[in-house]
C-alpha cells in the first residue's frame, strides 16, 4: 500500500509538473506575443523569458567526432518509418550524373562524355551510400592539406602515374601530398610566388580564383596561404579520384569540364583564371574556350597558363611533341589573346601571364569587331551551349573607369555593397537589404552556435550553403577554418551569384532536382535555408534528401530552416536515414513558423551484406 501510496503521490506531482509547464509555455507564449505587439513596456524583458522558454521535448545531438565508432539507431517505434536501405558497397563513391558507365555512351568530341549526364527518374538509386570500411573523419585544416587517410580514398593509381611528378604518396596508413605537380618542381609554394611577383596575391586584391583541370589541387591548397580561394574543377577521368582527393584534403572542388557547356559561374565572376597543364586545346573552335575564360574573368583579372605550348623551343623535347605543332598552338592563343585585348604581361620558362581588359576604352585595337554574345538579363549558364562569342561589357562613361566597379581588397570587399547591387542588377535588393541581409545571418549564426558549438572551428572544413541567397551566411561565419560552397537554385527567384562572388566568396548554379557535381561525403556541415519551400511540387522531398545524404560525411551536421510544416514531414522522413534530428524555434521565437532543425548523420560504413544492424 504504500508503495502503491508513494506511485500514485508521483504521478500527481508529474501531472502537477506537466500543467505548471504547459501553463508557463502559455503565459510565455503569450507575453512574447504581447511584447512583440509593441504595447506596454518591458519588451526586453519579455523577449529574454520568451527565448529561455524552451518548451521543446528534444533529444541531445552528438556533434563530436567519433572516428569509427557506430552510433546506435533511436527508439522510433512510435511511428511507422520507411527504411532507407545501403547501396550495394560498389556505389561507395557513386557520382550520378558523372557516372562513367553512363559516360560512354556520348561522343567524345569535345569532351561531350565527360560533361553532366543524369539518370532517368527510373534510373535514380533511392539507397543510402555507404561509407568505405574503416572510413575516418578526415584531419582537420590544415594537417589535411598534407595528408588523406587511405581508408578514406583507397586509390593507389596516381601515386604510381604521377609518382615523378610528386603529386601523392602512399605512406603507411595515408596518402602524403608534398604540394607538388606537373608545373610545380619545385613546389607549389614556389610556384604561387613566382606568380605573385606580377599578380597582386598578397594585399587581398585577387581574391578569387578558377583553377581548370586541378588535379589534386594542390594550387588551390597552398593559395589558402595567400587568403586566395580558388574554385577547383577537374572531370572525372582515367586518373582516380583527382577531385575526390582534394575535397578530402578540405580544398574547394567539383567535377566539371571544359567542354561544350558554358561554365556554371556567373559572367567576371574569378579575379584570376590558371590553367597549369590542362592540355586544353584553346586554340579550337575559333577560340571559344579562351571566350568562355574572358566570360568568368572580371575586368582587370588575369590569366594564367603554364605548360605546353608555352616556351616551345626550349620544351619540345621534353613534351615529345613536334615544333611545328606548338609553335602553331601558341601562334593561336596569341593571336586570340589579342583579339580579345588581353595584355600580356609575362612569359618565363612555361609560364604565361595574360591580364584582361577593364573597359572597352581600354582595348588598343579596335580594327578588327568582334562578334558579341547576345545579352542577357540572368548570368544563369546552367546547361547553356557555350559559343563563340565575346560576351560584352555594361558601358562606360569614363575610359578611367572600370567596368563592374573598382576593385576593392579581401575582406573589405566582404560586406561592402557589391556594385551589382548598387547598379541595380539584382532587381528587388538595395543596399538597405543587403546591410539587413547580413544582420540577420549574423543574428540566426549565433543562435546556430547556441545549438552547435562546433560550428566555426576546425571540427568542420568543407561546408554548403545549398541556397545561398547573398551569401551572408557565408559572411557571418567567415574564418580560416572552413571555405562555403555557395549554391544559387537555378529556379531562384533572384540570381544573386554575381554578388556573391563580388563579396570574394565562391559558389555555382545548380538544379537540386538533379544530383550535385561531387563525390559522396564531400562535406562537413550542410546549410539549407528555404530550400524545400523553393522547391516544393517540383522534385521530391525524399530525393533531395538522399542527395544531401550522399554528399555528406558520416558525423557530418545539417541545418534546414524552413517553414515547421516542411520540417516535421522531413524528421520523418530522415529516421529512416540514420539522421538523429532535433527542431527547435529560430531566434525570434515560438510565434513564427519558420524553425530551425539540426540533424547528425551516423556514422555507419559498407558491411558487405549491406544490413541495417
Amino acid at each position: 500500500m504504500a508503495s502503491r501510496g508513494f506511485a500514485n503521490d508521483r504521478r500527481s506531482r508529474t501531472t502537477l509538473s506537466v500543467y505548471i509547464t504547459v501553463g508557463l509555455c502559455g503565459f510565455f507564449y503569450i507575453l512574447g506575443a504581447w511584447q512583440r505587439s509593441g504595447f506596454g513596456k518591458g519588451d526586453r524583458i519579455a523577449v529574454e523569458i520568451t527565448e529561455r522558454a524552451d518548451c521543446s521535448v528534444i533529444s541531445n545531438l552528438k556533434y563530436e567526432s567519433h572516428q569509427g565508432v557506430d552510433i546506435g539507431m533511436s527508439d522510433y517505434s512510435t511511428f511507422q518509418v520507411r527504411q532507407f536501405k545501403p547501396c550495394d558497397d560498389r556505389y561507395t563513391d557513386y557520382t550520378p550524373c558523372h557516372d562513367e558507365t553512363r559516360a560512354l555512351m556520348f561522343p567524345r568530341d569535345n569532351m561531350i562524355y565527360r560533361e553532366r549526364h543524369c539518370p532517368p527518374e527510373e534510373e535514380k538509386l533511392r539507397c543510402l551510400i555507404p561509407a568505405p570500411r574503416g572510413y575516418l573523419n578526415p584531419f582537420p585544416w590544415p594537417k589535411s592539406r598534407d595528408y588523406v587517410p587511405f581508408v578514406n580514398v583507397p586509390y593507389k593509381r596516381l601515386t604510381v602515374e604521377k609518382a615523378v611528378q610528386n603529386w601523392v604518396h602512399f605512406e603507411g596508413n595515408v596518402f602524403r601530398f608534398p604540394g607538388g605537380g606537373t608545373q610545380f618542381p619545385n613546389g607549389a609554394d614556389a610556384y604561387i610566388e613566382e606568380l605573385a611577383s606580377v599578380i597582386p596575391l598578397d594585399n587581398g586584391m585577387v581574391r578569387t580564383a578558377l583553377d581548370i583541370g586541378c588535379g589534386v589541387a594542390s594550387l588551390g591548397a597552398y593559395l589558402f596561404k595567400k587568403n586566395v580561394i580558388a574554385m577547383s574543377f577537374s572531370p572525372r577521368d582515367s586518373h582516380e579520384a583527382q577531385v575526390q582527393f582534394a575535397l578530402e584534403r578540405g580544398v574547394p572542388a567539383v567535377i566539371g569540364v571544359l567542354g561544350t557547356m558554358k561554365l556554371p559561374y556567373p559572367s567576371g565572376a574569378f579575379d584570376m583564371v590558371h590553367c597549369s597543364h590542362c592540355l586544353i586545346p584553346w586554340e579550337y573552335n575559333d577560340g571559344m574556350y579562351m571566350m568562355e575564360v574572358d566570360r568568368v574573368l572580371r575586368p582587370g583579372g588575369y590569366w594564367v597558363i603554364s605548360g605546353p605550348p608555352i616556351n616551345w623551343r626550349d620544351n619540345y623535347q621534353a613534351w615529345q611533341r613536334p615544333q611545328e605543332e606548338l609553335e602553331a598552338q601558341q601562334r593561336k592563343i596569341e593571336e586570340i589573346a589579342r583579339f580579345l585585348c588581353w595584355e600580356k604581361k609575362y612569359e618565363n620558362r612555361e609560364i604565361a601571364i595574360w591580364k584582361k581588359r577593364t573597359n572597352y576604352d581600354s582595348c588598343w585595337d579596335q580594327h578588327q569587331l568582334p562578334t558579341y554574345c547576345k545579352p542577357s538579363y540572368s548570368d544563369d549558364h546552367w546547361y547553356k551551349k557555350m559559343e563563340a562569342c565575346v560576351t560584352p561589357y555594361p558601358e562606360t562613361t569614363d575610359p578611367n573607369e572600370v567596368t563592374g566597379g573598382a576593385w576593392k581588397p579581401f575582406p573589405e570587399r566582404l560586406n561592402d555593397v557589391p556594385f551589382r547591387i548598387l547598379s541595380g542588377s539584382v532587381p528587388g535588393v538595395s543596399a538597405d537589404t543587403y546591410h539587413e541581409d547580413n544582420r540577420s545571418w549574423r543574428k540566426h549564426l549565433k543562435a546556430y552556435k547556441t545549438i552547435n558549438k562546433y560550428i566555426g572551428s576546425r571540427r568542420y572544413r568543407n561546408l554548403l550553403d545549398m541556397n545561398a541567397g547573398l551569401g551572408s551566411f557565408t559572411a557571418a561565419i567567415e574564418s580560416p577554418n572552413q571555405w562555403v560552397m555557395n549554391v544559387v537554385p537555378t529556379i531562384a527567384e533572384k540570381d544573386t551569384l554575381g554578388a556573391i562572388y563580388e563579396r570574394g566568396l565562391i559558389g555555382i548554379y545548380h538544379d537540386w532536382c538533379e544530383a550535385f557535381s561531387t563525390y559522396p561525403r564531400t562535406y562537413d556541415l550542410i546549410h539549407a535555408h528555404g530550400l524545400f519551400t523553393l522547391y516544393k511540387n517540383r522534385c521530391e522531398v525524399e530525393d533531395l534528401l538522399l542527395e544531401m545524404d550522399r554528399i555528406l560525411r558520416p558525423e557530418g551536421v545539417v541545418i534546414i530552416r524552413d517553414d515547421s510544416s516542411i520540417l516535421y514531414k522531413i524528421q520523418r522522413i530522415v529516421k529512416g536515414m540514420r539522421w538523429d534530428t532535433r527542431i527547435v524555434d529560430n531566434e525570434d521565437g515560438p510565434l513564427f513558423s519558420e524553425k530551425v532543425m539540426f540533424a547528425v548523420k551516423q556514422y555507419w560504413v559498407a558491411e558487405g551484406d549491406n544490413s541495417l544492424s
